[in-house]
């Protein structure tokens, strides 16, 4: 029987590591850059999966609710400066997980609830959230404080995963590491062939703003 492409992510897993965010929002595309330098860093054990959720919102409650432990990046408001971290576990989960800081971020909070009533919630879940700066800047990158705190970020959810018992490897030199999405989304590509301001002013276009002087 021919497997269907992408399937395997629904597949129940002993593990989940999950980055969401929208990389068109600067600070907002956190998670998914966090969780992309994990993959480039580190391999799962077997039974593990990790994926870029994106904004797909509901559409991840499915493999979030095949996992058994959920590992998940994401920016948060912690009411600290821009560019720290905080590992969240029990109680501050559902505290993240019940605030919403930019109308475009995914409501983790009712994936998580549905999980629960579905009786298929993650056993244990941590979340490393960091302080975003910037929000409202369409196609924007990371701010330089959100870029310095990825290295460490990874290194948060390593330390999750050895203390829950997975076993983690990191990745040889030079190794091939296969794409969590389109291969031109990925942080080098995306950013490396971004227009100008000048060619795509980010704030729009001038010429269709009211003068309210």
């Amino acid at each position: 029987m021919q497997s269907i492409p992408g399937l395997e992510l629904y597949e129940p897993s002993d593990l989940l590591v999950l980055g969401v965010g929208n990389i068109l929002w600067a600070d907002e595309g956190f998670g998914v850059r966090a969780v992309e330098a994990f993959h480039a860093a580190y391999k799962l054990p077997e039974k593990s999966k990790i994926a870029d959720g994106g904004t797909l919102g509901m559409y991840l409650l499915e493999i979030v609710g095949s996992a058994k432990d959920l590992l998940l990046f994401d920016c948060a408001d912690l009411h600290e400066e821009p560019g720290t971290l905080r590992l969240l576990t029990g109680d501050e989960v559902k505290y993240w997980s019940a605030t919403k800081i930019s109308p475009h971020q995914t409501g983790m909070n009712e994936i998580l609830a549905l999980a629960e009533l579905q009786g298929h919630a993650p056993e244990r879940i941590a979340v490393v959230a960091v302080q975003p700066k910037v929000l409202q800047d369409y196609g924007g990158s990371l701010t330089p404080e959100c870029e310095a705190a990825l290295e460490k970020a990874v290194e948060l959810g390593l330390g999750v995963l050895k203390d829950w018992g997975y076993d983690v490897q990191k990745r040889a030199p030079g190794e091939a590491v296969p794409a969590l999405g389109d291969a031109s989304l990925n942080k080098h590509d995306y950013e490396a062939s971004r227009p100008s301001e000048e060619e795509a002013p980010r704030e729009g276009d001038v010429r269709f703003f009211p003068d309210f002087k």
